[in-house]
């Protein structure tokens, strides 16, 4: 299937390692202009020279701002002041008891991965539908409707993006835009991996058997029964940014490996 990106500037947020990342290197391979983005100029020089190694003819740039600002969304946009796609894939996880976590820590976490999709899609939406077309994604996560208890700080900022990509593709009814939520499950990246690890190294125990563990105690309605690599996510993420996508909006769509236990 071509998905008509040739020629497509695509933006994506927390894009110099896993997940955003692997969208990047999926939209740059099907000919699309891609701005990586990362808090430092040295992992976004990191990040566009693995690209350029993996597809010498792609056509990439990168920037260095902290887009979980205003500040940083501000320097972003003055120097890429439209795109075609906005990817909303920069986010933080981390395990935490509820009774565990502060007024600060909650107030983050909705800033990282809820208000900075929210000032993206301010500053990029209203061109897109001026021009008739355009493809906004929020890079969910089933943690969105399965809500973990290890991590209900997370999964409150996952259900609000839900909420926002609905509520935009509504606001943006008809302009040729279209507003989706990604919903991954367990992934494997570079974060997750150093995470993992160093759990096993505390407890012991061999990473694999640390996966195992973590799918039957916290996943254990998955259906693969394993994690999803990054270039899972990547391939719906693509497709949704293409061309064969025009009727799918307002939409959350699952890689999750089938975690979540209901029909929808």
């Amino acid at each position: 299937m071509d998905l008509e990106l040739e020629g497509r500037n695509a933006l994506i947020t927390g894009s110099t390692a896993g997940i955003g990342y692997a969208i990047a290197r999926g939209l740059a391979a099907e000919g699309a202009s891609v701005v990586i983005t990362g808090r430092t100029q040295a992992s976004v020089d990191a990040a566009l020279s693995r690209l350029q190694e993996e597809f010498p003819a792609a056509k990439a740039q990168g920037i260095a701002a902290d887009c979980a600002t205003a500040e940083g969304a501000a320097k972003v946009f003055a120097q890429f002041a439209a795109v075609d796609i906005l990817v909303n894939n920069l986010g933080i996880y981390d395990r935490k008891g509820f009774f565990d976590i502060e007024d600060a820590e909650w107030m983050r976490y909705f800033e990282v991965n809820v208000l900075s999709g929210v000032r993206f899609a301010r500053l990029y939406a209203r061109d897109m539908a001026r021009k008739g077309w355009g493809r906004i994604l929020f890079i969910s996560s089933e943690s969105g409707l399965n809500i973990p208890k290890e991590m209900i700080h997370y999964g409150m900022t996952k259900t609000a993006q839900l909420a926002i990509s609905r509520g935009l593709a509504m606001e943006l009814a008809g302009t040729g835009v279209t507003v989706n939520a990604v919903l991954p499950g367990p992934t494997y990246t570079e974060n997750t991996d150093r995470m993992r690890a160093a759990r096993a190294k505390a407890a012991g125990k061999t990473v694999g058997e640390i996966e195992k563990e973590f799918l039957r105690i916290y996943r254990p309605t998955t259906l693969i029964n394993r994690f999803t690599s990054a270039g899972e996510v990547a391939n719906l993420a693509v497709y949704l940014c293409g061309a064969g996508a025009s009727g799918t909006s307002g939409a959350a769509m699952k890689v999750d490996g089938g975690v979540v236990n209901q029909i929808m």
